[in-house]
């Protein structure tokens, strides 16, 4: 009886601060401030810590790539060739470690792979899509064109602290807060399921409203689909071999592209390359907790003393950063094991899968670079150099889908060495083939250590780019063009020029 007692008070008290001048908080564009007298708001703004690591995530701001300079540039557990990997495409520039959900719409206007250096980013609005709290309010207001528009334009139009991912993604403020899917694509990509959130229990939105943005995606082609549009590849399954199957053959009315879908081609392989991006829920949906009925706020937001309330803790990390959070995460379900245990077993998983994580980063490398040697030798099979390519692509993607997916593999540590697995195997078929298609004639030269046969590239960015130095400094960036010479157009929210 007491604990309805204190929900109610904590609605009624919710209700009271959402009702309080709405047109006043309207016109002062209040954004997620309008929210900050709820005690859930400040759990909320625990996310701008970004000073706490775990063993291999956390907040602290780093290269993912870099595990040569101490923190916040490197951290130990890092992949050395992502710059190699991604040449030619933005990702290339800049990779960091992401901190809080609070910092999304800062670090967006600062990272790389958005063109700083030009009027045009060289990206779309589409990407604002899980970074922002009203896009909503954007499509209704510009329709599909929102999804291809101008990203640099933004800079000026949004405030990272009343802006960046709030409240109003996840919660509806004219239904008392209740959960709901404000993302397009999900929205859509459950339909295409036969399935409509507004019937799902609160404990199935509960993850749901994560797999707005910790999802896979692509963006819709202009012929096809709407113009950069992000669409889900949830057709065939949610597994990567499922979607893998989607993105090599569109159907058109369907999936908004045709044929082969691609996000970009390799400098170096000439090979069609697909970027994945941050499949947290469809690695965690068929795991042992997703299984059991787990959510993924049962782990990432539990429930914590607010007062003499109890109320949902907003603060959206890992529960490894301390003992209390385990406890609070953990233990109403492993009550029989002390938090040390829990957190030595989480460990445990994510030791054994970053070991094959590199080993299957190194394969893609060295199947690149077999590909690189096979197309320069004259006379090359062409026939099986593309079947070469083809495993290139694959080998590539099975990694990068758990490379990308933020748990170091504990969301589901089976899927996870699976999927490393097949990585492995389609990288060495690459480098088999593609020494095939030569008649054998580059077999020794590849039968070389792979720091020694591609060293890492540990510097890149769009203003090295500029540098005929720089491209010079390694036989892959000798793939890439030098970038005209230019100076910073945009700071964050700022123009400077």
């Amino acid at each position: 009886m007491k604990k309805m007692v204190v929900f109610f008070a904590a609605v009624l008290f919710l209700l009271a601060t959402l009702t309080v001048a709405p047109a006043a908080a309207e016109e002062e564009d209040l954004g997620n401030l309008r929210f900050k007298n709820l005690p859930q708001y400040r759990t909320y703004l625990k996310n701008n810590d970004d000073t706490q690591m775990t063993e291999y995530g956390g907040s602290v701001p780093h290269r993912k790539h870099d595990n040569v300079n101490p923190l916040p540039k490197g951290y130990k557990h890092a992949q050395p060739y992502l710059k190699n990997l991604w040449l030619g495409y933005p990702f290339s520039y800049q990779y960091d470690r992401a901190r809080g959900h609070t910092y999304a719409l800062d670090d967006l206007f600062h990272i790389d792979r958005v063109n700083r250096y030009s009027e045009q980013a060289g990206l779309p609005g589409t990407c604002l899509n899980c970074k922002v709290n009203n896009i909503p309010e954007r499509v209704a207001e510009q329709g599909d064109a929102f999804w291809s528009s101008e990203l640099n334009q933004y800079r000026l139009t949004y405030n990272g602290e009343k802006h960046t991912i709030g409240c109003t993604n996840c919660h509806d403020p004219d239904q008392a807060m209740r959960l709901v899917i404000t993302s397009v694509p999900l929205d859509e990509a459950l339909k295409r399921q036969g399935k409509d959130w507004r019937e799902a229990t609160r404990q199935e939105m509960r993850s749901l409203v994560c797999a707005q943005c910790h999802v896979e995606y692509y963006f819709e082609t202009r012929d096809h689909g709407v113009a950069a549009k992000p669409h889900f590849p949830w057709d065939y399954g949610m597994n990567p071999a499922d979607m893998y199957k989607l993105l090599a053959d569109g159907q058109p009315e369907r999936d908004g592209f045709k044929g082969q879908f691609v996000d970009w081609t390799h400098a170096v392989s000439k090979t069609p390359m697909i970027k994945v991006q941050h499949p947290e829920y469809e690695m965690y949906y068929d795991s042992v907790h997703g299984a059991a009925g787990v959510s993924c706020a049962d782990c990432h937001m539990p429930r914590v003393k607010d007062g003499p309330a109890t109320i949902t803790s907003h603060h959206w990390t890992s529960p490894l950063k301390s003992e209390e959070m385990i406890r609070n995460s953990c233990l109403g379900c492993h009550g029989d094991k002390s938090p040390d245990f829990l957190k030595n077993r989480v460990i445990y998983h994510q030791e054994r899968v970053w070991v094959q994580l590199n080993i299957a980063q190194e394969k893609s490398v060295r199947a690149h670079e077999a590909v690189r040697q096979a197309m320069e030798f004259e006379g090359v099979d062409k026939e099986v150099l593309a079947e070469a390519r083809e495993m290139v692509r694959k080998g590539q993607w099975f990694w990068d889908f758990v490379s990308a997916e933020n748990s170091a593999g504990f969301h589901n540590p089976t899927k996870a060495l699976e999927t490393l697995a097949f990585s492995q195997q389609y990288s060495d078929e690459a480098v088999r083939l593609a020494i095939r298609s030569t008649d054998y004639a580059i077999a020794a030269s590849l039968d070389t250590p792979i720091k020694e046969l591609v060293p890492p590239i540990l510097e890149h960015s769009r203003k090295l780019q500029q540098s005929q130095e720089h491209l010079d400094s390694h036989v892959w960036l000798q793939y890439l063009p030098k970038l005209p010479e230019a100076e910073l157009m945009w700071d964050g929210y700022e123009r400077l020029r």
